[in-house]
């Protein structure tokens, strides 16, 4: 017998409340509750957290709108109307990651803080809502991957519940969801293993190294999907972007090291003082 999970999490009267956003919710609260331990330690005031996260998200989902619709624009174009329907789907987190990216930068210079040990900071909760966000699509039953067979899914050991949910329209397909959230893991458990080790990062490469391991993960990952957004027919977005990050990061890594030449991470502090490009 095949159970699949409702995507209402629970119903207020008529009010249908889903499980992508409690899941989106708890991600937020998550990602804003380790910036601050960590932020803490940085001299960095859980007051500035707050405040860019009333910025960051709503510019964030409407900077993951505009960035789904451009590559959609064949369909948007002729449709109007939809363009902010986005209660019935239709966002891109690299959309939402560059707009928050921007705001983030803007927020840094008003408040006199050094954006990029604002980034190092930040950037563990921010791959711990990624994380926990795929689950959202999981629930939705979407971004996921070409049909497979039961026996496949079997094979990769997967509870049950998972393999139910992969059910979709009576075909087993790939939880490319699972493969994204699981080696985004990985990854963060590597930063938070190493980020506190001594003469390792300069500011600003916590957040590279993020870019760098979400960039080769979603690379692949997006080959395997089926709802990718595509350039000039072939070139999937995803891809194309996952590669130009990789080789900003690679380049940016290299100059900083040689000519800027950072301060370290853990001498990084935030008490507020003239705004300054480290």
């Amino acid at each position: 017998m095949t159970l699949t999970i409702s995507p209402v999490a629970f119903k207020l009267g008529n009010l249908s409340v889903k499980w992508y956003g409690v899941i989106m919710a708890v991600a937020i609260i998550l990602a804003v509750s380790m910036a601050i331990v960590e932020g803490r330690k940085r001299q960095i005031e859980s007051d500035d957290f707050m405040d860019l996260l009333l910025w960051a998200v709503p510019i964030g989902y409407v900077g993951a709108r505009i960035y789904y619709v451009i590559f959609e624009w064949n369909y948007y174009s002729q449709h109007l109307d939809q363009i902010i329907a986005i209660w019935n789907g239709g966002i891109a987190i690299y959309g939402g990651l560059l707009a928050g990216l921007a705001v983030l930068l803007v927020f840094c210079y008003k408040r006199m803080l050094p954006p990029f040990l604002m980034l190092d900071v930040i950037t563990p909760g921010v791959m711990a809502a990624q994380i926990l966000g795929r689950w959202g699509n999981f629930i939705n039953q979407e971004a996921h991957g070409e049909p497979t067979t039961l026996a496949f899914l079997q094979s990769l050991h997967l509870p049950n519940f998972i393999i139910s949910q992969m059910k979709i329209g009576g075909i087993y397909y790939q939880p490319t969801f699972l493969y994204e959230s699981f080696f985004n893991l990985i990854g963060l458990l590597i930063i938070l293993f190493l980020r506190h080790k001594k003469h390792l990062f300069k500011q600003g490469e916590i957040f590279m190294l993020y870019l760098a391991w979400y960039s080769v993960v979603r690379f692949f990952v997006e080959g395997m999907r089926t709802d990718s957004l595509y350039l000039m027919g072939s070139i999937r977005v995803s891809q194309m972007l996952s590669v130009i990050l990789l080789i900003v990061v690679i380049c940016l890594f290299i100059y900083r090291r040689r000519v800027v030449k950072p301060k370290w991470y853990l001498d990084g502090s935030g008490l507020k003082y003239p705004y300054s490009r480290d």
